[in-house]
């Protein structure tokens, strides 16, 4: 029997995660700049730049979120292949 899903359809919470991991590397980028002054003595980037840093964290609660999404909705189809027709 044929799987009735299509190899290139987009499960449920696939876009948080893809859009998760963006957001996640902007911060990640983002405290790469932040920090180098330091290292380099130069003078230090504005206050905003520490507050792009924090998309890191961002980035990891909207991935998280879509990981769950994804997890909640293959549990239901699992229920819902189970159960006797």
């Amino acid at each position: 029997m044929r799987d009735k899903t299509q190899t290139n359809s987009a499960a449920p919470g696939d876009r948080l995660i893809r859009a998760g991991a963006i957001v996640f590397f902007v911060g990640a980028v983002a405290t790469l700049v932040t920090v180098a002054p330091l290292f380099f003595g130069t003078t230090p980037f504005p206050t905003y730049m520490f507050g792009l840093s924090m998309l890191m964290g961002v980035g990891f609660l909207v991935a998280g979120a879509g990981v769950l999404r994804s997890a909640a909705a293959g549990r239901r189809q699992a229920r819902a292949g189970s159960q006797p027709s």
